[in-house]
């Protein structure tokens, strides 16, 4: 999860399953103890577009990689504007 403390990011489930629509996600992280029913959806989306999972220990180590005050259920690591998608 190092390379979301420093690289372009989309956080939340909102954000990063627009990411992954929109074929900017190069890495998509989950948290292993957020409900079910939140982050499946998600982790089928991420297998449909061939977007590679990590899962994050919980939603709070995740939060904190991201820099975010608050527990969040996934993020995507963007491509940024120079990669080749």
């Amino acid at each position: 999860m190092e390379d979301l403390r420093a690289a372009h990011k989309a956080v939340g489930l909102k954000q990063s399953k627009k990411a992954v629509l929109a074929g900017r996600a190069q890495k998509a992280y989950a948290a292993a103890d957020a409900d079910p029913w939140v982050i499946e959806p998600f982790v089928e989306l991420c297998k449909e577009h061939g977007v590679e999972l990590v899962y994050a220990e919980s939603m709070k180590a995740l939060g904190r990689a991201c820099h975010v005050e608050v527990p969040t259920a996934c993020a995507v690591l963007l491509f940024s504007c120079e990669e080749n998608r």
